[in-house]
């Protein structure tokens, strides 16, 4: 963990901006705006890019990537800029969880993965990098999304030691905690060896 600097209020201020952020349901909002139908009742019923190309529109799959990652982004290097890395790393978590599961759409969110990799790369680019290499190397060979969300929140905390970045392992634990406990279907699947495909509709 890093070394708490901040204030337990600004803490709290941090940990709302990031959730707030986090919330903000981007593939929900791109489905809608170009016509491509309620996610909800689309694929797997998820909000993130994975089920968004699954309306077979690739640019808004990309876009919802990109967006979902700024999420994370965001949060992480408002905090750092104005608070310190205590309140980042918190501020990251909390966009994290916003992801997941957002007040808007009763607490029904997606997986967070797109989220995980942008704040994870604005915490420590190396880390985020070689965690983005794990995800595009197995989602290359497999072919399967959530495979490659697991390998790459599962290589976090890895990289994270043999690059020195002992105050983010904590955070890294609970983050790839979170995303196994949220692909949990998917890994249920993926032993039956029924878990669709990329680019499956």
């Amino acid at each position: 963990m890093p070394v708490i600097e901040t204030s337990a209020a600004l803490l709290l201020v941090w940990a709302l901006i990031g959730y707030l952020l986090g919330s903000i349901p981007s593939g929900m909002i791109l489905a809608r705006v170009l016509g491509l139908g309620n996610l909800r009742e689309i694929g797997s019923g998820n909000i993130g890019a994975t089920n968004v190309l699954r309306t077979g529109s690739k640019k808004a799959a990309a876009a919802t990537l990109v967006l979902d990652g700024l999420k994370g982004a965001v949060a992480v290097l408002l905090a750092r800029a104005i608070a310190g890395e205590d309140a980042a790393q918190l501020a990251g978590l909390a966009a994290f969880l916003g992801h997941c599961f957002p007040v808007w759409l009763g607490f029904r969110g997606g997986k967070g993965v797109a989220t995980f990799l942008g704040l994870m790369l604005a915490l420590a680019w190396p880390v985020g990098l070689l965690c983005c290499a794990a995800w595009l190397a197995t989602a290359a060979l497999a072919r399967i999304s959530s495979l490659a969300a697991l390998v790459a929140a599962l290589s976090a905390p890895v990289w994270m030691l043999l690059l020195g970045y002992g105050s983010m392992i904590v955070l890294g634990v609970v983050v790839a905690a979170l995303i196994l406990w949220r692909h949990r279907s998917n890994i249920a699947r993926l032993r039956a060896g029924t878990e669709p495909r990329i680019g499956a509709k």
